[in-house]
């Protein structure tokens, strides 16, 4: 069982960086309770549809024992939620939870689709220039859930386990084949395997495959 530490929602908003612009809904706000539906929590919302929002990408998710090394590593404290999620729990870090992992959340029920592709809004909005690259290093992302029962989540609500329909491909393992180890032609065709697999990264991995047969 895990134990959220912060619930957060937000709307994308315009903010700056070495006086630049950018807009992204990154800096989401702590609230005490939100209903989740099968797209968001009610009042949540993306910037880059193309990363982050639908219904496999419902809950954004970051595992709060990663924020005491980030924070050791860059001399700095960080403000949750630093990664944009809306959940950031303890107990299910990503060598820990597996893609199809299936968890009570509040009321609600998810799973687990992905792992997250980090951008550079992390290092902007946290003003860390290393940032995204040991993010990606490391493969500690966070990752996506799909709301598989809508309901109400409150801040004090569990992360619980309810079913793990395989335990050979962790979220970092995923990840890291993403992001690292683009050319593991058996791994790949591994994950490919997963029937719980977001169709978003399963079209990436079937193109990488493809990329590797030529």
């Amino acid at each position: 069982m895990g134990n959220i530490v912060a619930l957060s929602i937000g709307q994308p908003e315009e903010l700056s960086w070495q006086e630049k612009k950018y807009v992204s809904a990154i800096g989401k706000t702590i609230k005490q309770s939100a209903q989740l539906t099968e797209d968001c929590f009610v009042g949540d919302g993306v910037a880059n549809p193309a990363f982050h929002g639908g219904p496999e990408r419902a809950v954004c998710f970051y595992p709060y024992e990663h924020y005491a090394a980030w924070e050791k590593e860059f001399q700095t404290e960080l403000a949750i939620p630093a990664f944009g999620e809306n959940i950031c729990a303890t107990g299910y870090v990503e060598k820990e939870t597996y893609i199809g992992d299936i968890f009570s959340l509040g009321d609600a029920i998810v799973q687990v689709t992905q792992g997250r592709i980090p951008c550079s809004t992390i290092s902007k909005y946290n003003h860390i220039n290393m940032f995204l690259k040991r993010i990606m290093e490391t493969c500690y992302t966070g990752y996506f859930l799909k709301v598989v029962k809508e309901g109400q989540v409150d801040a004090n609500s569990s992360f619980t386990l309810l079913e793990r329909k395989q335990s050979e491909i962790s979220v970092w393992d995923a990840t890291n084949l993403m992001l690292l180890d683009k050319e593991n032609k058996k791994k790949i065709e591994k994950v490919l395997l997963l029937e719980d697999l977001a169709l978003d990264w399963r079209n990436r991995f079937e193109k990488a495959l493809q990329k590797i047969k030529k």
